[in-house]
């Protein structure tokens, strides 16, 4: 399984090129106002000092500080409990889509799934369409639905927290689209199918897990040999929503299935004070993106 490797040496090059630009007109207003001729001002035409806005930039925010693994564990179930206890229902269409390589061929499937969900613990899922093979329909993709509701029923054993995992810190990243991270590696405690080994990326300003690549800590079925899952997540009205899922497994018998879930246009349908601590954060159930089949 691969793994993104660490960057926190493009922050530093970053960092170092923002104060280098900032000394660069610093000096150039020094040898300005040396001659009796006026500072530069701002390219936006306004007579403002250019050196107090370059020294107002945030420089350091690209580089998180640094925590323990641990510490940011804590964080990461805090922050998520106090959003989940605001979160009151929800909506979002799911587009699935398989394929596989094997003895048999080629076979694809796809299916459009409307899931929905109500505090504390309503999940509904209504299938809006489907096509491609059958035997992919029956046995693979409506069997994930079947193994999240399973999951859901058991959330203690799913839980991203310090009961069910071991963190480690393997330093910070900036990741496209989403900025710094902290980058945590997991190990499950137990021996259980609802956990992962791997790698997470957390958030270093709101503390949501934005990424994961990992593998389940045990195979969801005997006919999967092997299976490489990396999923991202996205921040909507405030909330932060798993945005794509993608799968490979290594198939006992021979060939590949490769499993893609998009999840979008999630609208928030109500929001308000929840009864309880709120919920600890979770990664997707391997059996949820997993063919076990």
């Amino acid at each position: 399984m691969s793994f993104l490797r660490c960057k926190r040496g493009l922050n530093i090059k970053g960092l170092a090129a923002t104060v280098l630009v900032a000394l660069a007109v610093l000096n150039a207003n020094s040898e300005a106002q040396h001659r009796g001729a006026p500072a530069a001002k701002g390219t936006d035409g306004r007579g403002g000092n250019v050196q107090d806005r370059l020294l107002a930039l945030p420089i350091r925010s690209a580089i998180p500080a640094v925590l323990p693994a641990n510490a940011v564990a804590m964080k990461l179930v805090a922050t998520s409990a106090s959003r989940s206890s605001r979160l009151r229902g929800f909506r979002a269409t799911r587009d699935y889509h398989i394929q596989y390589r094997g003895l048999l061929g080629t076979r694809e499937a796809s299916m459009q799934v409307l899931a929905t969900y109500t505090a504390p613990d309503t999940h509904d899922y209504k299938v809006l369409s489907q096509s491609g093979s059958k035997l992919l329909i029956n046995r693979v993709l409506l069997k994930l639905l079947d193994s999240e509701r399973e999951a859901l029923k058991k959330r203690s054993q799913v839980d991203l927290s310090p009961s069910n995992y071991d963190f480690s810190a393997l330093g910070t990243e900036t990741l496209d689209g989403s900025g710094p991270a902290y980058v945590l590696g997991v190990r499950p405690l137990k021996d259980n199918k609802f956990l992962y080994r791997g790698r997470i990326w957390v958030d270093a300003d709101e503390f949501a897990v934005v990424r994961m690549e990992g593998q389940p800590a045990k195979s969801p079925s005997f006919w999967i040999k092997e299976t490489d899952i990396d999923s991202n997540w996205q921040k909507a009205s405030g909330f932060w929503f798993i945005q794509h899922t993608r799968s490979v497994s290594h198939i006992r018998m021979g060939g590949t299935a490769t499993l893609t879930i998009d999840y979008r246009d999630y609208q928030v349908t109500d929001v308000g004070s929840t009864k309880g601590q709120g919920q600890s954060p979770q990664l997707p159930d391997p059996g949820s993106v997993t063919p076990q089949h």
